[in-house]
């Protein structure tokens, strides 16, 4: 007898159309989409929901929503990996080349800039005082991320019970993430693959209201391009190309200047940071923050603040904070370099890491996703590993809170356990009221991140050159 998931694989057998979209179009278009991205993976996965598939209408919504659910499965940033995926259905290999790079550039370039004001004039009342106001307005959108993700994902007790456990395993507990998404995972797989309904949620952050497109109905159809049928021996060869740009670089590195140099630091740990981080941008920084500033001491736990809000007000990933993460740890340890000039290496390199991999993951493995559309089992996987999440990002917004509410936080020991226990006599009032005042904004009269950013910005620069 074949099971649920075995009878929802079956892919689709209309044939394959020429969908008439020219190259130089998606590109242009692929660029607007890189330029509006910003409001992290919600915000990007709708303009390119908005723009891909009921504007153009290339895609249909089925498709749009079967390819984010194999994003939100890998580790890194599931809305730069969807537009490689799409890309490659359009246009092959180079559409997913064009699409990933575009949707990444003009962040790096912004960051880039934003990072070389930050360490020449961080300490000019201006610049403290934007950082000081973005720092609340990010603890804000990080706790509304929460409230968002936890809505559409913790539909049921079971839901709820995989976030719970979640979050009590990485705050009290100190369990790694890959292992809390890996159990997340599979419990989802086996129930999706049991048929049972609690975890048949669906996934991605969800899309504009309105009709929907039909997959038939796009220009892509609903047919499996002929580029996009499974092929062992492409996946394996345009795989080999990608592993070989991800690593040798990698390897070079450590072999040229011994392992304990901060460019083979930065070349190891964002590379591994590649491979073992799931679940989104907002858990992903859970993640890095805790390394870099505990483990590697790159940066101070303000500092990550201080990085998270320049990738929050710039188009692009949110997950693009970890170039300023590596050009902070590089412009510290420059050796016998600039410092300005090996810390632009340390972005360059960290952003190399960071997403090459995102390519590999895509080319090696959407052919064989594209066969799975209806998958009980992998939809099952994604609701659990999105429950999870919003454990993690819990326990993010928990620690930024401590780091953004008081000046003091010391570690305790309880019942054998480690935790981060605030110094209530260092309460900063300011960042605690510009806050709630931020929070009060997006929660209560749902104002625009942008709007709320800019505020904040604005109230921490004239708080800052008055005291």
């Amino acid at each position: 007898m074949s099971s649920a998931a075995e009878t929802a694989t079956v892919a689709p057998s209309s044939a394959s159309r020429d969908h008439g979209i020219p190259f130089g179009e998606a590109a242009r278009v692929w660029a607007r989409v890189a330029a509006l991205s910003f409001g992290g993976p919600a915000g990007q996965i709708a303009v390119m929901h908005r723009i891909l598939v009921e504007e153009k209408r290339w895609i249909g919504e089925n498709r749009f929503l079967h390819a984010l659910n194999y994003c939100m499965l890998l580790p890194g940033p599931e809305a730069q990996q969807l537009a490689v995926y799409i890309g490659w259905l359009l246009h092959r290999t180079k559409g997913g080349l064009v699409a990933g790079t575009l949707f990444i550039l003009p962040g790096f370039l912004s960051i880039l800039a934003l990072s070389y004001v930050y360490v020449l004039y961080g300490n000019v009342p201006l610049v403290e005082g934007l950082f000081f106001g973005l720092k609340a307005a990010v603890l804000a959108i990080v706790l509304h991320a929460v409230q968002r993700i936890g809505k559409r994902a913790l539909k049921n007790n079971v839901m709820l019970t995989i976030a719970a456990t979640s979050f009590i395993a990485i705050f009290f507990l100190g369990t790694p993430f890959p292992l809390i998404v890996l159990a997340a995972g599979l419990i989802g797989y086996l129930g999706g693959r049991a048929g049972l309904p609690v975890f048949m949620l669906g996934g991605g952050h969800g899309s504009a209201s309105g009709p929907v497109l039909s997959d038939a109905d796009s220009a892509l159809g609903e047919g499996v391009p002929t580029h996009a049928r499974a092929n062992v021996g492409w996946s394996l060869r345009v795989s080999a190309i990608f592993l070989a740009l991800w690593l040798v670089p990698v390897v070079g590195l450590i072999a040229a200047l011994g392992w304990d140099n901060v460019f083979s630091r930065i070349a190891l740990f964002f590379s591994q940071m590649a491979v073992v981080t799931f679940g989104g941008a907002y858990a992903v920084l859970a993640y890095v923050a805790q390394q870099a500033v505990e483990t590697y001491g790159w940066l101070q736990p303000g500092e990550m603040l201080d990085g998270l809000g320049m990738a929050e007000t710039t188009p692009g990933p949110l997950i693009m904070v970890v170039q300023f993460v590596g050009f902070l740890g590089a412009y510290r340890d420059a050796g016998r370099l600039d410092p300005l000039l090996a810390a632009t290496l340390g972005a360059v390199l960290t952003t190399w890491v960071t997403f090459v991999p995102c390519f590999l993951w895509i080319f090696l493995g959407a052919p064989f996703i594209e066969r799975l559309r209806g998958n009980a089992a992998l939809s099952g996987a994604l609701s659990a590993i999105t429950a999870a999440v919003v454990g993690v990002i819990l326990n993010l917004a928990i620690w930024f809170a401590l780091h953004v509410l008081f000046d003091t936080v010391m570690e305790t020991r309880v019942l054998d356990l480690t935790l981060n226990v605030p110094v209530l006599s260092s309460s900063n009032w300011a960042a605690i009221m510009l806050t709630a005042a931020a929070m009060l904004a997006i929660f209560r009269f749902g104002i625009s991140m942008g709007w709320v950013l800019a505020a904040c910005a604005l109230s921490g620069i004239v708080y800052r050159l008055i005291y």
